[in-house]
This record gives structure tokens, C-alpha cells and sequence, in this order.
């Protein structure tokens, strides 16, 4: 089997999360700089197989997309673009990151760790890749 990727895609920040080689465990990778994220994908195929990209859908509490939607629609036509063979799927991402947050506060992090956006946005993006492996099971 090969892995999974998931994004919690930001303008300034792209959470990155992927699972074991038999997709059994979601674990936080990395956060990626939008700019820098292609050439991490391209370094991170060179050694890993990948079955597909999970992508978070922003949406309203209403269920139409949010404000963030056009840019994370945009980030979908680029991977698309440079890995054509890789199938995406999208998660609905509403409070993932509300609940990346409690999972920090209840870590027992000091406050300084507790205020990094980054761990955040990666948790954010394993939170949304464990909603997929729970959707497809």
C-alpha cells in the first residue's frame, strides 16, 4: 500500500499530514510555506509512494464555501497540474482547527509552544486525515 497526504491549506501556511504505508495511522508531517509546497511534494515522491491527496474543504457553518475556498480550489488545480496520477479527495474542514487547538491546550505544552501556528495547521491537517481514513473504513 501506499500513503495518503492530507492538506489544511492556508495563504500563509499549508498543514501536512500523512499515514503509514498501510494507512492505519495518521501522523502530522510538516508545514509547508504555499510557495515552497511543490518542490516538498516533489522531494517527498521521490521516496515515498503516495495513493492520494485529502484536501480540506473550508466551508460556513451553513455549508457554503468560505472565503478561503477560491484559493484552496486554486492549490487543487495546481496538484493536479504537477501530479496528475495522484487522486484527490476533499474533507470538510470546518472546526479542525478549533479542534487542533484543544488537542494543544490539553498536550500540556507550555503557553510559548501552545501560541505556534504551525503545530497547529499540521494538526489541523492529521485531523482531516484521520476524518478520511474514518470515512473510508
Amino acid at each position: 500500500m501506499a500513503r495518503i497526504i492530507a492538506f489544511d491549506y492556508g495563504t500563509k501556511r499549508i498543514g501536512v499530514a500523512v499515514t503509514d504505508p498501510l494507512q492505519i495511522i495518521a501522523t502530522g508531517l510538516d508545514t509547508i510555506h504555499p510557495k515552497e509546497i511543490l518542490e516538498f511534494l516533489k522531494k517527498y515522491l521521490q521516496t515515498e509512494q503516495v495513493e492520494a491527496f485529502v484536501i480540506g474543504d473550508p466551508k460556513q457553518m451553513d455549508g457554503s464555501p468560505s472565503d478561503s475556498a477560491q484559493h484552496v480550489k486554486g492549490f487543487s488545480t495546481t496538484l493536479k497540474k504537477h501530479f496528475p496520477e495522484i487522486p484527490q479527495f476533499w474533507v470538510d474542514e470546518r472546526f479542525t482547527s478549533k479542534l487542533a487547538q484543544e488537542t494543544i491546550m490539553k498536550s500540556g505544552l507550555k503557553k510559548q509552544d501552545r501560541r505556534n501556528k504551525e503545530r497547529v495547521d499540521t494538526i489541523a491537517a492529521t485531523i482531516i486525515l484521520q476524518y478520511f481514513m474514518e470515512e473510508e473504513r
